[in-house]
């Protein structure tokens, strides 16, 4: 069967999904983790999303890789070699669980700060949401069954969002505020 892409209505289960992963991570990984995020778009409350939960873990450094791929691996994640961006290491769920998208990344790092300033701008502005999850729900009907023509196709929906994200950033003075886990 082809992995479809899917967009569909907020669920507010996604933050009840998320808690209990990130409190487990919170407990296997301690202080190795500095922060655990929700991120991505069921991370934005009201926002229609791929049913997938993203979660960012932020770590000093990718060394060594085992002080965080054992623990994550004895919670039954999946670390993917493999994956070719090379600002994170990545980790899925295991066979049979809900989807779910583990992102590594050095704290600080600019691909750390993206998803954070992402999500926080939607989740204060929710006109902005409302136009993404219009262009996401546009995307998935033109690329149902092609993931990687999604990707793509809304990409430049995402990067305006990033744009007027860093405007508003430099305006308010923004910061992350506290991890989520």
């Amino acid at each position: 069967m082809a992995d479809l892409v899917e967009v569909v209505d907020y669920d507010r289960g996604w933050t009840a999904r998320f808690a209990a992963l990130g409190a487990a991570m919170r407990s296997a990984l301690g202080d190795i983790a500095v922060r655990i995020d929700h991120i991505g778009s069921t991370s934005v409350p009201g926002l229609a999303a791929k049913p997938v939960i993203d979660i960012q873990i932020s770590v000093r450094s990718f060394e060594p890789l085992e002080a965080f791929k054992a623990p994550l691996e004895r919670l039954g994640l999946v670390h993917r070699a493999g994956n070719p961006e090379l600002t994170k290491r990545y980790f899925r769920e295991a066979p049979g669980h809900h989807r779910t998208h583990i992102h590594v990344r050095e704290l600080g790092s600019f691909s750390q700060q993206l998803p954070l300033l992402f999500r926080d701008y939607l989740r204060v502005h929710p006109a902005a949401a409302a136009e993404f999850a219009e262009a996401k729900r546009r995307c998935a009907e033109r690329f149902r069954d092609e993931r990687e023509k999604y990707v793509a196709a809304k990409e430049p929906y995402v990067w305006d969002v990033v744009r007027r994200a860093d405007t508003w950033a430099q305006g308010v003075g923004w910061r992350p505020g506290p991890s989520d886990a």
